[in-house]
């Protein structure tokens, strides 16, 4: 006849350099093959990424993309193409909610109703290069008409300044236009459109004028 007892196991963790005993819970746990419950996951050791990792926010991405909207001349040597070919969400709403700031006059209604222009009238265009043929996602449209929204910002204390004398103030408000659509052209209307090209920036130089009149008009 075989006889005798197995005690407990003394098993002990070893936690930054200490071993402390487990407890009597644990080594159960551990005899009925349920140790799997007390391990951790390694995604748990990353739950502590800065706000901004989180939010997939690059601060440094998003001032380079105001440049190169900004200024959008080739000779300057900004690779203007990741505006539009890593399109982000964050910058193009800042611009937009920034632009909305500024045309308030006390109204806030009208925050957002641009934020509507701006996801509606990017629907448009995105509609209508995709039916000339354009290799463009609805994304990359969002982020560029965004983007492309910071020409009338720096207008806009300009026209506090001058608007007192209409000529010059409207020439400010044409060269700010065509600045805004240009920017947003010059990314999104490619090589693809060929003799359409004019049926894709007039609606553009639209959108543009139309987000002009909110400010002016409001």
């Amino acid at each position: 006849d075989l006889g005798g007892s197995i005690t407990t196991p003394d098993v002990k963790l070893n936690l930054g350099g200490e071993f402390i005993k487990e407890s009597t819970a644990t080594t159960f746990l551990r005899q009925r093959g349920y140790g799997w419950l007390l391990e951790l996951e390694e995604d748990d050791l990353d739950d502590n990424k800065p706000l901004l990792e989180e939010l997939d926010i690059d601060l440094k991405d998003i001032y380079y993309k105001i440049r190169c909207v900004l200024m959008p001349m080739p000779s300057l040597g900004f690779n203007r193409q990741v505006v539009r070919d890593n399109p982000d969400f964050w910058g193009p709403l800042a611009v937009v909610l920034f632009f909305s700031m500024i045309s308030l006059y006390g109204q806030f209604k009208v925050v957002s109703w641009i934020i509507t222009i701006w996801i509606f009238g990017s629907l448009t265009i995105f509609l209508l290069a995709r039916v000339l043929g354009g290799e463009v996602a609805y994304g990359q449209v969002l982020g560029v008409i965004g983007y492309s929204l910071l020409p009338l910002i720096v207008i806009a204390p300009v026209l506090l300044v001058v608007g007192s004398f209409e000529v010059v103030s409207t020439l400010i408000k044409l060269f700010g236009v065509f600045w805004a659509a240009y920017s947003a052209a010059s990314l999104l209307v490619g090589e693809e459109f060929k003799t359409k090209k004019p049926l894709l920036i007039y609606p553009i130089f639209l959108l543009y004028i139309y987000f002009l009149s909110l400010y002016t008009g409001v």
